[in-house]
């Protein structure tokens, strides 16, 4: 029983590293995208991502024909939303000038072309509000956001 136990686990180790080795770098930059810290110090990325791939190692006999990337990228967009108040100063990345939800729309929507339906179903908004959140963050990114109209001061007569 040991030995069987003990070569499903090496199979399962291996299929898992074959996996990482793979993935992990496309995974890595969209995590980086998401804390918006720069490329070469990305602490909150690799923890964000080092999380999510523990998830799918400790799932990895129930995923049952499910893609392994799939599940990884729903579990790092997830963690990052639930502590994405732990982001919400940049750290001088690429994406930097958006709030975390915007940064997580994005990434979702542009860099790993995640349908708009289920970026929606993910985060549990509709998917009109996913269209202009998206639309709003390209619109940043441009630098064509319409600039947040201030209220004017009425003069004293």
């Amino acid at each position: 029983m040991s030995e069987r136990l003990s070569s499903r686990d090496r199979r399962r180790a291996k299929e898992f590293d074959a996996f990482v080795a793979g993935a992990a770098g496309r995974l890595l930059h969209a995590a980086t995208l998401l804390t918006a810290e720069a490329a070469g110090a990305n602490p909150h990325a690799q923890q964000l991502l080092t999380a999510a791939l523990a998830r799918t190692y400790a799932d990895w006999d129930r995923l049952r024909g499910e893609d392994p990337y799939d599940r990884t990228r729903q579990e790092l967009a997830t963690r990052f939303a639930r502590g994405a108040w732990r982001h919400h100063r940049p750290c001088g990345g690429v994406l930097a000038r958006l709030t975390a939800q915007e940064r997580l729309i994005l990434v979702l929507r542009l860099y790993e072309g995640v349908a708009e339906e289920q970026t929606a179903a993910l985060l549990g908004i509709p998917a009109d509000r996913v269209r202009a959140i998206c639309t709003r963050a390209v619109a940043v990114m441009r630098g064509t956001a319409p600039k947040p109209s201030r209220p004017r001061l009425r003069e004293m007569s």
